[in-house]
């Protein structure tokens, strides 16, 4: 349309609150819901690194309990075994010294009576000659026919000039059928040659009740075995796994062989069992001991309470999620509360600012929006056009028909001028009994013109019969000003005093007509 340029719908102002109001507690529900998903995410956070500390606190302390043993029974075995090199290396050099064809067999025999006495690991203590027969031990009965020459630790001495101490594998004794660890010395005559074998031997038992004395789990062992795997010794002891070799499991294939202690968690090649293994290889003798705590003694304190502390996390949580409910149900139900206050208040204020007769905007409606769009046209260097109405002979028609069709013609006046404007950011307010008010934002003098024309038209179209009218139906005039540029001394009443001035002219010049600062038409 001519003079009209398009402009954005204007932003109502009590509609721009009510969504504000909206945004803001559609934003406190989504903050509420945030957080409380936040402090159950950080609780969860919070639990699950306290769980993976607990676990990884676990296995440092199995770690430092399997150290430690294997450190203690590595020690006990040390000495254990340094205190039979001592006493036979004593022994050989006596023996050797006195030679054994002059061996004085009863003060020998006394001396390691003493001794066997002295030493609570000590099974027995044995002389053999270079044929293998019994020349004196420490029992009472020394068997005149007994030979030991088809052992082992005989047959290695006989071959091999080695002086040291030799730890050999477990064996059944011949005289009280325990199970000893046999540790031998080779005897020599002064000439170098072969002479005979010195022989402590140690009880197995001896070991096993030393290590039952440690407090570990049922499938828990300790292990004492020679450096080529042979176990000599094992807790739970198990008499078939005694001779066994260890040389196939990990800590012997992959560990010792690169550090001579450390810990391994490794599966056992006896049981199969998990364990955490500390072990330790003696520094001084062929042994290495193992001290092992199975995985699931170690695993099972730490399940217990993660399964305890996962119930409580899930009841937490539940009472939590529970709260939270009735929070958001509350705070749901506080939102719609104020959206329906709001509507009452929208209500109430569209009540404040429509007329009851035509449900267009009333005057006070103009003063507001008036005001805005006078700031708004000065901002943007806009025009701003105002038609004031006024239905012709009105008085006469009230005077005629009635009061009651008087309000049926004012409420079909009023839509046809509400149907005449088209844009939404224009305004129709009754200004005040037959006069009506068009308020054209952004529009210019040919564009507020066609308006008008348009506005009158479709009032003379309605044909509402009026006879004291010369034309005899109902007709209205039209006052139109425009402010193009919108200076600084612009006001309201300015603007509506240039209109209701032309509106003045339009009814001298003949009525049923519109009449602006530059011309005036029909």
């Amino acid at each position: 349309m001519l003079g009209r340029t398009p402009s954005e719908p204007d932003k109502d102002n009590v509609t721009s609150r009510s969504s504000i109001n909206a945004a803001r507690a559609g934003s406190i529900f989504r903050l509420t819901v945030s957080f409380m998903l936040m402090v159950v995410f950080a609780f969860l956070a919070v639990e699950s690194w306290r769980t993976w500390r607990d676990y990884r606190s676990a296995f440092a302390s199995a770690r430092d309990s399997v150290t430690n043993l294997a450190r203690a029974t590595a020690q006990h075995a040390e000495d254990t075994i340094r205190q039979m090199d001592v006493l036979t290396a004593a022994l050989s050099e006596r023996v050797e010294g006195d030679g054994l064809q002059n061996l004085d067999v009863p003060r020998i025999h006394n001396l390691l009576v003493q001794q066997s006495k002295i030493m609570p690991q000590l099974h027995g203590l044995f002389i053999y000659g270079a044929d293998g027969q019994w020349i004196v031990t420490d029992k009472e009965v020394t068997p005149e026919t007994a030979n030991n020459s088809d052992r082992d630790y005989f047959q290695y001495h006989r071959t091999h000039d080695d002086r040291h101490v030799r730890i050999g594998e477990v064996v059944e004794s011949r005289s009280t059928h325990d199970l000893i660890i046999p540790i031998s010395r080779r005897l020599n005559n002064p000439d170098g040659s072969f002479a005979g074998v010195l022989l402590g031997t140690v009880k197995v038992s001896y070991f096993v009740d030393y290590y039952g004395d440690f407090r570990i789990d049922d499938k828990g062992a300790l292990v004492l075995a020679k450096r080529d795997g042979t176990i000599l010794v094992r807790r739970p002891f198990i008499a078939s796994v005694i001779g066994k070799s260890l040389s196939g499991s990990e800590i012997f294939k992959r560990y010792l062989p690169n550090s001579s202690e450390g810990v391994a968690e490794v599966k056992a090649v006896v049981d199969d069992t998990e364990r955490l293994y500390g072990y330790r290889a003696l520094s001084t003798y062929p042994l290495v001991v193992e001290a092992g705590i199975s995985r699931e003694s170690i695993i099972a304190p730490w399940r217990q309470d993660l399964l305890k502390n996962g119930f409580v996390l899930v009841f937490l949580s539940l009472v939590m999620t529970g709260f939270g409910l009735v929070v958001l149900h509350q705070l749901r139900q506080r939102i719609a509360m104020e959206r329906e206050i709001r509507h009452a208040h929208q209500a109430m204020r569209d009540m404040a600012l429509t007329d009851s007769l035509t449900g267009l905007g009333n005057r006070r409606r103009l003063d507001n929006a008036l005001a805005d769009e006078i700031r708004l046209a000065r901002r943007q260097g806009s025009a701003l056009s105002l038609i004031m109405l006024d239905v012709d002979y009105f008085k006469r028609y009230n005077d005629q028909y009635g009061h009651a069709a008087g309000d049926d013609c004012l409420n079909a006046v009023g839509r046809a001028v509400q149907q005449a404007v088209r844009r939404p950011s224009d305004l129709v307010v009754r200004y005040g009994g037959e006069e009506f008010t068009v308020l054209l934002p952004n529009t210019d003098s040919a564009g507020a013109i066609q308006v008008a024309r348009d506005i009158l038209q479709g009032i003379r179209s309605l044909k509402l019969e009026h006879a004291g009218h010369p034309l005899g139906y109902v007709t209205a005039s039209a006052g139109i000003t425009t402010r193009h540029p919108v200076d600084a001394e612009l006001t309201p009443a300015h603007l509506l005093k240039s209109a209701d001035t032309c509106l003045y002219q339009a009814k001298q010049s003949g009525r049923n007509r519109w009449c602006s600062a530059d011309e005036s038409g029909q």
